[in-house]
C-alpha cells in the first residue's frame, strides 16, 4: 500500500499575532510607555563587574606584589627614561664625595619602595623630581677642567638689544622693605613649598592621572634646566653689580642679593650662607624660578580655567621679584617660560588627561580621555583616525607611563572608556542577566552617536 502521507499537503498554520514580529530589534523600539518601570540603578550597581575604578590605589606593601608586576610588565619605548635617569643617579653619586656605604644604603632603600605597590605610585611619577634635585646639588662636583667658558657679557648684552635697556637694573633701583618682602615671598618662601601644594590640590580635584603628569613634565623640565646651565653658563645681575663685566671663575662664591636684605630685616641667616655656597652660583640662564612658576599656572589653568588670571598673577609676580632681587635677567625669564611652556603643551597633547567640568573631585571620574589631538573614535575597533593615519590606540594594564589609570582604558578594545569583558552591541537587546534576564530600559547610551560623525 502506497504511503501518501508526504503526498498530501500539510496543515495550515495561522499567524501568531502576538509573537510573528516579537524579536530583538521590536522588542529594543518598544514605545517609553511600555518599558520596564524598574528603579533606576545606583552608581554601585550601574559599574559593571570587571571594570576597575580608575580613582582607586594601591595599598600593598609587599615587594612580591611588586616583583609580579615587574614580571608581567610590557616593556615600551616610554621605559627608556629610566635607563636614562639611572645613568644621571649613577653619575650624581659617583661624582660625589666618597661615602660608599651611604650610597649603596639609598639605592638600596630607593628600589625596596619603588617595588613595594603602595610606595610605587608615588615615588615612581616623582623620581624625575628626586633624581633632579640630587643631580642639581652634585653637579658642584664636576671637576673644573670638564666646565665650558662662563659667559658674562651674553645676557646683559641680550637684555639691551631685545628690550632696549636692563629691566633688572632697573626694577631694582628702587629699593624699600615693603617690596623686599612682596618680592620674598613668591621668590623664597611659595617657590618651594607650590609644587607640593599644586600637587595636592591636582590630587583631589583634577582628573585621575593628573598629579603624575604634572610630577613628571616638572621633574624633565628642571633636569633640562639644570643640564642647560651647566653647558651654558651665565652670570646674574647680582655678579654685574659687583664685578661688573669682568670674567668669572669656577670656585667663585655665589651671592644672595637682594635676599640679604630679607635677612636683615628678620635678623637671621636664611639665605645669605646657603646661595653663597649655592651649586651652580652662574646658572641664571634659563630661570627656574620662572619655568617653575609658568608650568604650575599652565597645569593649573588647565584643571581650572576659571582661575586662570590668578595663576597668571602669581606666574608674573615670580618673574618680578627675580628681577628685583637682582637674581635674573629678563631674558632668563624668557627662556624658562619657554621651557616650560614646550613640556607643557607636549605633555597635554599626548598625556595630559582631559577635564570634565562635571565633575568636582577625582573620586566623581568614571573614565578619563588621554590628550587632546584631534581624531575621531571608532567605538567598536578602538580605532582613531586622525591626519589620514590610522593608529590603532591600545592600552595596556602593565604600562607605568599610561598616565590615566591602567582600568580607565580597555587593553582589548582601545576605548578611553571603561569596558566590560563582555562585549554589547549597540542596537540590540541589553539583558540584566542578574535580574532574570529582564529587559533594562536604563542602559547607557553609546557615547558617539552617528550624528557626531563630521564627513570633510
Amino acid at each position: 500500500m502506497t504511503d501518501r502521507a508526504g503526498a498530501l499537503p500539510a496543515k495550515p498554520k495561522l499567524p501568531n499575532l502576538l509573537t510573528e514580529n516579537l524579536n530583538l530589534a521590536f522588542l529594543n523600539r518598544l514605545p517609553q510607555r511600555y518599558h520596564s518601570r524598574r528603579r533606576p540603578r545606583t552608581k554601585s550597581n550601574a559599574r559593571d563587574q570587571g571594570v576597575e575604578d580608575i580613582t582607586s590605589l594601591y595599598t600593598s606593601f609587599s615587594v612580591w606584589d611588586g616583583l609580579r608586576d615587574l614580571q608581567k610588565h610590557e616593556f615600551k619605548k616610554t621605559d627608556l627614561q629610566y635607563i636614562f635617569l639611572l645613568f644621571l643617579t649613577l653619575f650624581s653619586l659617583y661624582i660625589a664625595p666618597s661615602a660608599p656605604a651611604l650610597k649603596f644604603f639609598a639605592l638600596v632603600a630607593s628600589a625596596w619602595l619603588l617595588l613595594m605597590p603602595a610606595t610605587r605610585q608615588i615615588l615612581l611619577p616623582s623620581s624625575m623630581i628626586w633624581i633632579w634635585l640630587l643631580y642639581f646639588f652634585c653637579s658642584r662636583f664636576i671637576d673644573y677642567k670638564y666646565r665650558p667658558h662662563i659667559w658674562v657679557r651674553v645676557l646683559p648684552a641680550l637684555e639691551n638689544v631685545l628690550y632696549g635697556a636692563n629691566l633688572s637694573n632697573i626694577l631694582s633701583a628702587h629699593k624699600h622693605p615693603v617690596l623686599d618682602i612682596l618680592a620674598w615671598l613668591p621668590y623664597g618662601i611659595i617657590h618651594f613649598g607650590a609644587p607640593a601644594i599644586c600637587s595636592l590640590i591636582l590630587f583631589i580635584f583634577a582628573a585621575p592621572g593628573t598629579v603624575n603628569v604634572f610630577a613628571r613634565t616638572f621633574g624633565w623640565m628642571s633636569i633640562c634646566g639644570v643640564t642647560i646651565q651647566l653647558m651654558f653658563p651665565c652670570t646674574p645681575p647680582w655678579y654685574e653689580n659687583e664685578n661688573g663685566l669682568s670674567p668669572a671663575a669656577y670656585g667663585m662664591h655665589g651671592s644672595p642679593a637682594g635676599l640679604a636684605r630679607v635677612d636683615a630685616i628678620f635678623g637671621i641667616d636664611l639665605y645669605t650662607t646657603n646661595f653663597t655656597n649655592a651649586p651652580l652660583p652662574f646658572g641664571a640662564f634659563p630661570s627656574l624660578h620662572a619655568a617653575n612658576a609658568v608650568l604650575e599656572a599652565l597645569f593649573m589653568s588647565h584643571a581650572f580655567p576659571q582661575f586662570r588670571n590668578f595663576f597668571i598673577v602669581y606666574a608674573g609676580w615670580v618673574w618680578w621679584a627675580t628681577m628685583y632681587l637682582s637674581h635674573h635677567y629678563a631674558v632668563d625669564l624668557v627662556g624658562g617660560g619657554l621651557i616650560a611652556a614646550a613640556f607643557f603643551y607636549t605633555a597635554r597633547a599626548r598625556w595630559l588627561p582631559q577635564r570634565q567640568a562635571d565633575k568636582l573631585t577625582r573620586w566623581e571620574y568614571d573614565y578619563v580621555e588621554i590628550g587632546n589631538r584631534h581624531t575621531i573614535t571608532d567605538e567598536e575597533y578602538g580605532q582613531y583616525f586622525g591626519l589620514n593615519i590610522i593608529d590603532n590606540r591600545r592600552s595596556s594594564q602593565s604600562d607605568d607611563w599610561t598616565l590615566g589609570s591602567s582600568s580607565s582604558c580597555s587593553s582589548s578594545s582601545g576605548t578611553l572608556s571603561p569596558v566590560t569583558s563582555e562585549e554589547t552591541i549597540p542596537g540590540l537587546l541589553d539583558l540584566d542577566t542578574e535580574h532574570d534576564g529582564q529587559w533594562d530600559r536604563n542602559s547607557q547610551r553609546r557615547d558617539v552617536e552617528l550624528s557626531e560623525v563630521v564627513v570633510r
